[in-house]
């Protein structure tokens, strides 16, 4: 069972952090909760040994002989701090051993997560900006905070984020090797990434639509697994199931002509696309303006024409140098991996892009589901294959840029 260690510091957010240990325990890990003595303000140390299971202290005399400023470190297979407050990433960056969370932070050799929270002014100041740099630079991993409501009335950067965003990045780290390197090195650092998710819908009348089946999950997993690594994201949403990450930036679509309108415009500035949407083949010739109603001739006539070919005419338009990478996505029904790949051969022809992350659904696999099996092609070759979660899979598309980028650069 892996073993957690959830550092809490004495933050408002601290009672976030009683959801984060539930979900972390209900996925089958062992979670040791190691707060502050601040943080024990806000949240009562009965509470975090009821929902951990462990005994709950924050100072380094108690249970002395079994050494606990450097045991629970040591047995540590991930470290998570949430809320990471300032005042702890300053005692982290400093290497300060002044309590137990402090002295377990020295002793983990395992991955460390942070997770800051704090407000806005605390957040964007140059000595935290500094402690966070530091911080990254010996190989922990800081995610960014979200933006929303704070403390009282202030709005903006700084808001710890969702339970199920943290618990999602923890869960990545402990289970790929890989993606916690990646994470270390943030080897997407400086990158701009366009990544579109979910599924277009075309109107038929004010209240119906033709849609699919597309949940976003693994194109909100790629934005996450793009932060993480360091890029500057930004999610092109159409109808997502998801929520998204926090610290990535949202441009709201809803069909794919909104879409394409929307790629166009972000295309100039970013370095990486990535088009994981499910965008219509096909729209309505003509939309009512008006519900359409049963006329009692028991069928219903649609016209449909080709909605615009968004991948093919990203790749048509961008410049360079340097060469912007454009990563497209095929969902086939095919009969086997070879049917699979000569399809995706034809279409990366056809649409020109760099990449193409190729899904078989059929029998409704993929969509709405938690794990993927893809095969990346480039116009030469398989790049690779990779199957499992589909944050995992994330971090394996990214994997492919970064070789496409390193490839180009040479």
């Amino acid at each position: 069972m892996p073993r957690i260690v959830l550092g809490v510091a004495g933050g408002i957010a601290a009672y976030k952090a009683c959801e984060v240990v539930r979900r972390l325990r209900e996925s089958g890990h062992d979670v040791t909760v190691v707060p502050t003595e601040n943080a024990l303000a806000f949240v009562g140390a009965a509470t975090w040994a009821a929902l951990s299971g462990h005994p709950v202290s924050t100072g380094v005399f108690t249970d002395v002989h079994q050494v606990p400023h450097v045991r629970i470190g040591q047995e540590a297979d991930l470290v998570v701090v949430a809320p990471a407050t300032a005042d702890l990433l300053a005692r982290a960056a400093a290497g300060r051993a002044d309590d137990l969370l402090t002295n377990v932070l020295l002793t983990a050799r395992c991955p460390v997560l942070f997770v800051p929270a704090m407000h806005t002014e605390m957040w964007q100041h140059p000595a935290t900006v500094a402690n966070v740099a530091t911080l990254r630079e010996r190989g922990a991993i800081v995610m960014d905070p979200a933006s929303g409501r704070l403390t009282g009335a202030d709005i903006g950067p700084g808001r710890l984020p969702e339970p199920g965003d943290i618990v999602a990045v923890a869960a990545s780290l402990l289970a790929d090797p890989a993606a916690a390197d990646a994470a270390r090195a943030r080897d997407l650092r400086g990158l701009r990434v366009v990544v579109s998710a979910g599924g277009t819908r075309e109107p038929l009348d004010p209240v119906r639509f033709l849609g699919n089946a597309s949940s976003g999950r693994q194109g909100v997993a790629l934005a996450r697994a793009a932060r993480l690594r360091g890029a500057q994201v930004t999610v092109v949403a159409a109808h997502l199931s998801e929520p998204l990450p926090a610290g990535v930036d949202v441009v709201q679509v809803s069909s794919t002509a909104d879409l394409a309108e929307a790629m166009t415009r972000l295309q100039p500035e970013a370095d990486v696309l990535v088009m994981a949407v499910a965008a219509a083949d096909f729209t309505p010739a003509e939309t009512s303006a008006a519900k359409i109603k049963k006329d009692g001739s028991g069928t219903l006539d649609l016209q449909l024409t080709e909605t615009i070919d968004v991948l093919g005419s990203l790749s048509a338009r961008r410049s360079g140098p340097p060469r912007q990478v454009i990563v497209g996505f095929a969902a086939e029904t095919a009969k086997d991996d070879d049917d699979l790949l000569a399809l995706g051969l034809a279409k990366l022809a056809r649409k020109g892009c760099d990449l193409l992350v190729l899904n078989n659904v059929s029998g409704g696999a993929v969509f709405g589901q938690p794990d993927n099996t893809i095969t990346i092609i480039d116009p030469d070759r398989v790049v690779l294959t990779a199957s499992g979660d589909k944050a995992a899979v994330a971090h394996r598309i990214w994997d492919a840029v970064v070789a496409t980028r390193t490839q180009e650069d040479s």
